[in-house]
Order: C-alpha cells, then structure tokens, then sequence
C-alpha cells in the first residue's frame, strides 16, 4: 500500500472517529460509504478501509441487508465495561497519588475549572472531561496501565450522547473531581482510589438511566 493511501485511511479513520465522539454519529446509525465519505469530505476508498478497521475493532458491526452499523451497547455490556474502568481508574488513582507531579494536579484542577465553566454547553464539557480522565491516566505513571486505558478507549465511545445534560450533573461531577485532586494532592492512595470509584459508579447509573429512557 502507497503512503498517500495509508495516510487517507488513517485520515478517514480518525474523523469517523472524532465524528462518533462528538455525537455528529451515533450508536445504532447506519454508516454507508457513500453518504459517510460525503459528510466528511473524503474518498469513498479510505472510508471503506475505516469501516473495516472500526469493524475489526469492534465498533461497527455488518448486519445483513443493512450494511455497516455503529454497534450499541447492551446494559449488560455498559456494566462491564464500567466494572473495567473502575478497576483501570482505581489503579491510575492510586497510582498517581504515590508518582503525580504537583503540576500535573494543577492541571486535573484547570481541567475541573474548565468542565464547570462549560456547564451550559454539554458536549464541550463532555470533550474536557475525557482530557481529565486522561491527565489522571498519564500522572499515574504506568505505560501498561495506559496501553490497557487506550484498549478500553473505543468500546467508550459506544456509550452514546453524554449525560452531561443539565447544570446539575455537571456540578456533580466536577464536586466528585474535586474529591479525587484533593485526596492526589494528600498523596492518599487509598482515598483517591475510592473517590475514583465513587465517581465512576455514579457515572455509571446515569448511563443506565439514559439507557433505559
């Protein structure tokens, strides 16, 4: 495969991607190759190499007489992916507490800011709260611990829409932030471990909520 190709591809796969995340596609859409490659300016080729590529990695699925597919998540399957995250996000807390620099909590906190100054524009606030989760992945100092994050990374954006919806939630979670900085910056592994937890369980029966809406 030529280089230019090999770079349409990756092109094509990154905005499917960043068009998943962003809600522009959604679980359960179907994706044709036509009308995706038109939404995204591309060429039909490198689109098609995407769709097989977010197949193989789980993201889409072929169902027959339909096509390509964004697959949805069961509640079972939300459940379990949530089980793993609180096992990965225990660890990168507890992680970070004992390996983080003083300035990368500074900037967990700036992030924190961030999302709460975003409260009326959701899905900005949904975009800065995942460079959150991943500033406490990096302080944690575990390039496995990373690997295993980033293998998680995809089956996240099946999720759907972000529950971050009203005021409320958002102060809801920012206030569970808080916890997890303050305890990273007591260098208490065990509480920012159980903060970390906290948050993603509450995190958690939102999702089903929506789910079941």
């Amino acid at each position: 495969m030529k280089e230019s190709s090999k770079s349409s591809g990756e092109a094509a796969y990154g905005a499917l991607l960043d068009a998943i995340h962003s809600g522009e596609f959604r679980p359960g859409d179907r994706l044709r190759e036509e009308s995706v490659a038109e939404r995204l300016r591309l060429s039909r080729t490198p689109v098609r190499e995407a769709l097989r590529r977010l197949e193989a990695e789980g993201v889409v699925e072929h169902r027959p007489r339909v096509g390509a597919v964004i697959r949805k998540l069961s509640q079972r399957e939300i459940v379990e992916l949530y089980e793993m995250r609180v096992v990965l996000e225990r660890t990168a807390a507890a992680m970070a507490a004992k390996h983080g620099a003083e300035a990368e909590f500074d900037a967990l906190s700036d992030l924190n800011e961030a999302i709460r100054a975003e409260r009326t524009h959701p899905a900005r606030a949904a975009e800065i709260n995942q460079r959150f989760h991943l500033g406490l992945y990096h302080a944690g100092r575990n390039r496995f611990l990373m690997d295993a994050a980033r293998a998680l990374n995809n089956s996240l954006i099946l999720l759907g829409p972000t529950t971050f919806t009203d005021q409320a939630r958002i102060d809801q979670v920012t206030a569970q932030h808080t916890d997890i900085v303050a305890a990273l910056r007591a260098r208490d592994s065990d509480a920012a471990s159980a903060a970390a937890e906290t948050h993603l369980q509450t995190s958690l029966r939102h999702r089903l909520r929506a789910w079941d809406a």
